[in-house]
């Protein structure tokens, strides 16, 4: 019940914020996604429905903490993305708290030098 409850939750929050957040091309949506061992991050173009750049951390499979991890994976998405000239973002936690791996997401893309 627990379980089922947490991911009600999620998906309660998800939809409150995807009701207000909205990538175009100019300022895309950064999308946070994240399961038990690994992260997933996008920047998406919510007017063209187009996916901009994409990392996630699934073949780096070493034995640093996940947030230590999460924290390179977004300095990995602001290096890809300052690559295609985009420096302003809208953040999209998925519906996820903001704390652990998805502050340390967010934090590793403003240290690449995103601004959300």
């Amino acid at each position: 019940m627990k379980t089922l409850k947490k991911l009600a939750n999620r998906q309660r929050r998800h939809v409150r914020i995807r009701a207000i957040v909205k990538g175009t091309a100019e300022r895309p949506r950064l999308v946070v996604s994240r399961s038990i061992k690994n992260h997933f991050v996008q920047l998406i173009d919510d007017d063209k429905g187009l996916t901009l750049v994409s990392v996630s951390d699934i073949k780096e499979n070493g034995k640093e903490k996940k947030s230590d991890s999460a924290k390179k994976l977004g300095l990995k998405l602001a290096e890809l993305a300052t690559g295609k000239k985009i420096t302003k973002v809208v953040f999209d936690r998925n519906g996820h708290k903001y704390h652990g791996r998805v502050k340390a997401i967010a934090d590793g893309a403003r240290e690449g030098g995103l601004q959300f």
